[in-house]
């Protein structure tokens, strides 16, 4: 059968849904519960073409089109076009231009060293930190460099399981979830699943409200420019958010990691019956404790790790903010693939500080449009990306660390007078 855009647009229901890839239609309402990535993730790119979404999250395309198979409906009638909602063709199909040639240039192929020596010097820090604390005791001193060498190594853990978990190191998608379950299980004690369900709907539709859950601040916050004039008009008022700019440094980076996240994670593997992943974080708790208790005792461990996860907190918060809270918030515009990722991120200047501390996250343009690709190509990549934006008039933007860090705080700052001026005058 033959399908108008129309017609499609209608099966964005939770109950039905519909969506096109290269052109093919796929009923994808039952399939959805069962989707690997998550329902959430799939169900957000109902009613729209997610030809850019499916190339971007799938390491083996071939492979997934079997599982399509049986939910293709139809196709697009030959005269609709093959991009929805009247979005650019010509840069769309220049996008797609851009991953062939990525591709052909054998940037999504990983280096083995380079994975295996980060790796390396993960598990260096934990060794180390045993080592102190074997030679030099329990003192304050020795205690709280013990504490920096093991946050250092569980936020470069958090960036490592970040790599697998995008299945961006091995070709096989088997070996990128065994990895992954390993490094955030046994390493850090987290839930492979959890961070898939949650990250992917990051990936997918960043910065925007009801789809990006890193945008969804339980009332603590206001974000963008829209929501803070909303909330002032009907009269919300949580908290006092022309003052979340100043409370944000109480709450946000110091409890999000230990309070927050630690929760949710127990709960969801709980509720989700998550068994596997609660099998590997509970790994990760007898190892530590095993390590630890005879230095510290029982009490003395958990204090530690708390600190450790408060200071791991602070050092993941003000990275994973740094590209996003400043750049735009809003609800969905059903912009291409392109535009939608570089309207909510922005880069930090590369050096190998930047790139070792943010995991090179501080190029986060170059990884949202390429999600799979081996973080150590993305410089490469990146020339093409910017000459792709200037042909368009796309902003691409880059600034120092600093600035970024200070921007954060900036924006919260301006959503917080702008609820404030909503809230008192209209």
């Amino acid at each position: 059968r033959f399908y108008t855009w129309e017609e499609i647009q209608k099966h964005n229901l939770r109950t039905d849904k519909w969506l096109v890839i290269e052109r093919k239609v796929y009923n994808v309402t039952k399939w959805a519960n069962r989707h690997p990535g998550g329902q959430r993730v799939i169900s957000h790119c109902a009613g729209e073409d997610a030809t850019d979404a499916f190339q971007a999250f799938h390491i083996n395309p071939t492979l997934v089109q079997k599982f399509l198979k049986p939910l293709l409906i139809g196709e697009l009638a030959p005269g609709e076009p093959s991009q929805d909602r009247d979005k650019n063709s010509q840069l769309v199909e220049d996008f797609r231009t851009l991953r062939k040639t990525a591709e052909d240039m054998n940037l999504f192929r990983a280096s083995p060293l380079f994975f295996s020596l980060y790796l390396g010097h993960i598990i260096a820090m934990e060794v180390l930190a045993w080592l102190m604390v074997s030679y030099f005791g329990t003192s304050w001193i020795t205690t709280l460099i013990l504490a920096c060498i093991l946050t250092t190594s569980q936020a470069q853990a958090g960036w490592l399981q970040h790599d697998f978990g995008h299945l961006s190191v091995f070709k096989k998608s088997s070996w990128n979830h065994l990895l992954h379950k390993f490094v955030i299980g046994h390493l850090k004690g987290a839930s492979a699943n959890w961070w898939n369900h949650r990250h992917f709907q990051h990936h997918a539709k960043p910065n925007i409200f009801k789809k990006d859950p890193d945008v969804n601040m339980l009332h603590i916050f206001v974000l963008g420019d829209t929501q803070p004039v909303e909330y002032g008009k009907k009269k919300l008022k949580y908290l006092p958010y022309n003052h979340q700019h100043e409370y944000f440094f109480l709450i946000f980076p110091p409890l999000l990691i230990p309070v927050y996240f630690q929760i949710q994670i127990i709960s969801t593997m709980i509720r989700r019956r998550f068994w596997a992943d609660l099998a590997w974080a509970i790994s990760y708790y007898l190892r530590y404790f095993i390590t630890y208790i005879p230095f510290y005792g029982i009490l003395g461990s958990l204090g530690l790790l708390t600190f450790v996860r408060f200071l791991e907190s602070h050092w993941f918060v003000w990275v994973t903010q740094m590209n996003h809270i400043p750049m735009e918030i809003d609800s969905e515009k059903h912009r291409d693939w392109l535009s939608s990722q570089m309207a909510a991120t922005c880069n930090i200047e590369q050096s190998f500080f930047n790139d070792w501390f943010t995991g090179h996250l501080n190029f986060q343009i170059e990884h949202h449009l390429f999600p799979t690709m081996p973080r150590h190509n993305f410089w490469k990549v990146k020339p093409l990306v910017k000459s792709l934006c200037a042909k368009y008039g796309v902003q691409y933007e880059e600034k120092p660390l600093g600035k970024a860090f200070v921007d954060i705080v900036g924006s919260l700052k301006k959503s917080g007078d702008l609820w404030l001026d909503a809230y008192l005058h209209k």
